[in-house]
């Protein structure tokens, strides 16, 4: 069995201009982009000094006539993706693209929680596991997020599927409660109800940068918006919650202003 069963292996954003992408993304996380050298398409892998943490795509033109727009999308590592989005159906979730392979990478397939929220199931095709990295570390993923139309609805559906537990919780007054989460390791997100005005339930992807100051200033000058912070969360970091200049939602995290 995977020691990374249930746990975000990999991150992928699709948008409407890859070349503007890459020129916002690349300085701001402090990525190398390199071509996968895909057939039949560009898929850009952005990397750190220890390892690739995503991928960036092009839309395609079925996803644009879906309605799909610009976003990050967080990939699952699963035992066995099949069983997986069998099991996921079975428990009211939506399957929108069947499992399938990806040729020397892996298999995968595109599904929804009950409450709507995307996300992918994964299975590598090597036995290599993703390596460890120190937490914080820039350019990767710090912290995952969950908006959903319930949240205490949403955290029975996840923890049925992974195995994920409660850890802390934070009281957010009439916001509700921020229940935080743990996979096989530590904690590694929270998740809660949305507000109201927010149209769907989605998953929030928060990367690590070094400064929040700093990293505002760079969304800012590279054509993104920042929509909400900075501000200080329980614990002491501090977060932004961003879009990028093609509109694909975003996050950063940091331990100091």
């Amino acid at each position: 069995m995977s020691t990374h069963h249930g746990q975000f292996v990999w991150y992928e954003l699709m948008t409407s201009d890859l070349d503007a992408a890459e020129a916002f993304y690349a300085p701001l996380m402090g990525w190398c982009l390199q071509d996968a050298g895909m057939p039949g398409f560009r898929y850009s892998i952005a990397g750190t000094a220890h390892g690739g943490i995503g991928g960036l795509m092009a839309l395609d033109d079925v996803s644009r006539s879906q309605g799909i727009g610009p976003c990050w999308t967080g990939y699952v590592g699963v035992d066995d993706v099949d069983a997986g989005a069998r099991h996921l159906a079975e428990a009211g979730g939506a399957v929108h693209k069947a499992p399938a392979d990806i040729p020397g990478v892996g298999r995968f397939a595109v599904v929804a929680d009950p409450q709507g929220a995307v996300f992918v199931l994964f299975k590598g095709s090597g036995s290599d596991e993703p390596p460890e990295v120190p937490p914080g570390t820039p350019g990767q993923v710090g912290w995952h997020e969950l908006m959903a139309a319930d949240g205490a609805k949403a955290f029975d559906f996840y923890a049925g599927q992974f195995g994920w537990r409660r850890t802390d919780a934070v009281d957010m007054g009439p916001l509700g409660t921020y229940q935080l989460w743990a996979g096989a390791g530590t904690t590694a997100g929270g998740m809660m109800t949305k507000p109201a005005e927010m149209p769907a339930a989605c998953w929030q992807y928060y990367f690590n940068v070094a400064g929040i100051d700093a990293a505002v200033a760079q969304v800012a000058a590279g054509g993104g918006r920042v929509l909400m912070g900075p501000h200080q969360v329980p614990g002491g970091s501090w977060v932004a919650n961003c879009l990028d200049p093609q509109g694909a939602a975003f996050s950063l995290v940091a331990p100091a202003r």
